[in-house]
């Protein structure tokens, strides 16, 4: 699979840093969220599906590609990216989006819609990095990203990596994925040392109950246990929302089986009143 951009780079300038993303289509908005290690270039074979009946916009978030920035300054975090995000669709002069948000950035695009709730149409979270307030200390942090990130920062870029993609996705993953997107997590590498540090930012039920945007939660049939676990805890606090399963398919369930994820997507949202044009 190419992971190359088939569409030129943009750049608007948020928060004083300048946010690079992508963008194809006309008509409703549909912002697309990765999760670590990635980048804009992550949703590639959600891009041209989705921008036959809409404008999609796939954001780089801070400290990722084609960013240099050190992200160990305190500045990358789950509030950080989120507040970037609420000021990206401000500066494309957009009052609202269909957001999409993976892993990771399945956190913060929920983040978004319960800070900023009017400007999120429809939530779709696939596997996300979701903590629970009530899961206790000993589970802000798992050891394998401090242990990923101090592989990295003594050079040992392709152990740090495996390490950091095996723990989230499975044994062995690293190994079996294309080059397309191991060169897409080697040149975010340098963003592990701010994940490494970032505030542990869990969210409580009250806060999920208090939310009724239409969500769409989207698991690996595949995935690590861990994800069905925390996506069956959203499925019973959020209160609308709709669960499917990729078959087949693990973490990476967008790459792996993008027929089927964007099937997902058109399905839910024809049935929340949208239109979408799947491949």
């Amino acid at each position: 699979m190419r992971f190359d951009p088939d569409v030129p780079l943009k750049t608007v300038c948020v928060n004083g840093y300048p946010l690079h993303y992508l963008e194809m289509g006309e008509g409703e908005p549909v912002l697309l969220v990765h999760g670590s290690l990635c980048d804009c270039r992550y949703w590639k074979p959600q891009m041209a599906p989705i921008a036959r009946s809409r404008r999609v916009i796939a954001v780089s978030l801070r400290h990722h590609w084609p960013a240099t920035s050190r992200a160990d300054d305190g500045s990358f975090s789950i509030a950080q990216h989120t507040q970037d995000l609420a000021d990206l669709l401000q500066a494309l002069g957009l009052s609202w989006a269909h957001v999409v948000g993976h892993s990771r950035g399945g956190r913060v695009a929920l983040e978004l819609a319960r800070l900023h709730p009017a400007a999120v149409r429809t939530l779709v979270l696939a596997d996300p990095g979701v903590q629970f307030a009530d899961a206790g200390a000993s589970h802000a942090r798992a050891a394998f990203v401090t242990e990923a990130t101090s592989r990295v920062m003594a050079g040992d870029i392709e152990g740090g990596l495996g390490l950091f993609v095996d723990s989230v996705n499975g044994e062995n993953t690293w190994a079996r994925m294309v080059e397309g997107f191991k060169n897409m997590a080697r040149d975010n590498a340098g963003t592990l040392p701010g994940q490494a540090i970032e505030p542990v930012l869990a969210v409580a039920d009250q806060e999920l109950r208090a939310l009724a945007i239409p969500t769409l939660l989207i698991g690996g049939g595949a995935s690590p246990e861990r994800y069905a676990q925390v996506l069956a805890r959203l499925a019973a606090t959020l209160p609308n929302t709709t669960s499917v399963f990729i078959q087949g398919a693990a973490h990476g369930m967008n790459l792996a089986k993008p027929h089927s994820f964007n099937t997902a997507l058109g399905n839910f949202w024809n049935t929340t009143g949208q239109s979408f044009g799947t491949t």
